[in-house]
């Protein structure tokens, strides 16, 4: 017979727990010494996002049945339809078999009488957690098969392990985001003044940085959680460009990374915006902990300072150094002078400046001026 769990099984499952949080390949461990702290076979994290993904963590003693539950049960899962119905996925109460069904649906249902017993499990003991207002989360301790039912002091037992789940996840979620948003933050270090915003899979900000909140304004709006970048046209285009990296559908702009210029009703600037895809995690661990699927890079270009070199790279499809000594000519500074800033001769300027020419299509420093105007400062 199951007998609550010694205080120091708690600990270890507890100190476990917290060891998860920084680190989310150590769940399936920490799982198993939750199902130790009560001799039970082991624990699932079952998960869903509220943009409708779902999946779920296991000890290593479940992943087999884990695998034949998701691909042969789940949808005949008459306990986790019942809970769904009553409310359990959301109250924080916890509950077992006798709080979903009546023993004589037990003996007959067939998740009971096939599934759960061909893999040695009889009953279980549930806990909803909340580590997010997006995120839904049940701990599911699995009892081996000829055991008795969750007691109520068990049960309180699992819901006080829960209440430590639920704050190492939040902080597991929160560490994870960060990290990702660190990704758009190797250019960005380089720029002053650049903006990183963090999008999640149904485009909310989850993370911003203070030079982002200073560049709120007329053509970059944060409403309701989501970024509002131009208008008219050129919101629905931006819109359009997010939602293909929120659907994975990337490839066009990870090949050719252009940036999207935004005009802005003030007359001395314009908004840059960058769009990169956030790569998947490779474990589910991670994947359901990680909200970050895109980052946004908003770099403001003020009018009356020569562009961005990496802005006319990207634009004019340059090299660095050729856009370097592009960006200066194109401000209207002789190419002496922008040799002299770049610290180069100036024979080595004008070489390169023929190089811009030739790719940019025009034959004088004027007419550079007028594609910059054009294409980039205006």
């Amino acid at each position: 017979m199951s007998t609550v769990a010694s205080g120091s099984r708690l600990l270890n499952a507890i100190e476990a727990i917290y060891d998860a949080a920084p680190d989310p390949s150590q769940w399936p461990t920490a799982l198993q010494v939750i199902a130790d702290c009560f001799g039970d076979v082991g624990a699932v994290l079952l998960w869903q996002r509220d943009d409708g993904s779902y999946g779920s963590m296991v000890s290593e003693t479940l992943v087999e049945a884990q695998r034949d539950y998701e691909r042969n049960w789940s949808s005949r899962d008459l306990a986790a339809i019942r809970a769904v119905e009553r409310g359990y996925f959301f109250n924080g109460e916890p509950f077992t078999n006798r709080h979903l069904l009546s023993q004589d649906e037990v003996e007959s249902d067939p998740f009971f009488v096939q599934f759960r017993a061909m893999h040695g499990l009889q009953s279980f003991g549930c806990i909803a957690v909340s580590p997010d207002p997006h995120v839904g989360v049940i701990l599911s301790v699995q009892r081996r098969l000829g055991l008795s039912e969750f007691s109520d002091a068990e049960l309180e037992m699992v819901s006080r392990i829960g209440r430590h789940i639920e704050k190492a996840l939040r902080l597991s979620i929160r560490l994870l985001d960060a990290e990702l948003a660190k990704l758009g933050l190797g250019e960005a270090l380089a720029r002053i003044g650049i903006g990183v915003f963090a999008l999640d899979s149904l485009g909310r900000v989850v993370f911003s940085n203070p030079a982002g909140q200073r560049l709120l304004g007329d053509q970059l709006q944060l409403i309701n959680e989501q970024l509002r970048i131009g208008s008219g046209t050129s919101r629905d285009a931006i819109e359009e460009a997010i939602a293909r990296i929120l659907r994975r559908d990337s490839r066009g702009l990870i090949d050719d990374q252009k940036p999207i210029l935004v005009h802005s009703t003030r007359a001395d600037r314009r908004l840059v915006i960058y769009l990169l895809p956030v790569a998947l995690r490779t474990s589910l661990a991670e994947q359901f902990l990680t909200h970050t699927r895109a980052i946004v890079l908003v770099i403001e270009q003020k009018l009356d300072e020569p562009a961005d070199p990496a802005v006319v790279r990207d634009v004019l499809g340059l090299t660095l150094g050729e856009a370097r000594i592009a960006a200066l000519v194109g401000s209207g500074v002789p190419p002496k002078e922008a040799a002299e800033r770049l610290g180069i001769a100036e024979e080595t300027a004008r070489t390169v400046l023929k190089r811009v020419f030739s790719k940019v299509g025009v034959s004088r420093q004027s007419e550079l001026v007028a594609v910059l105007a054009k294409v980039v400062l205006r």
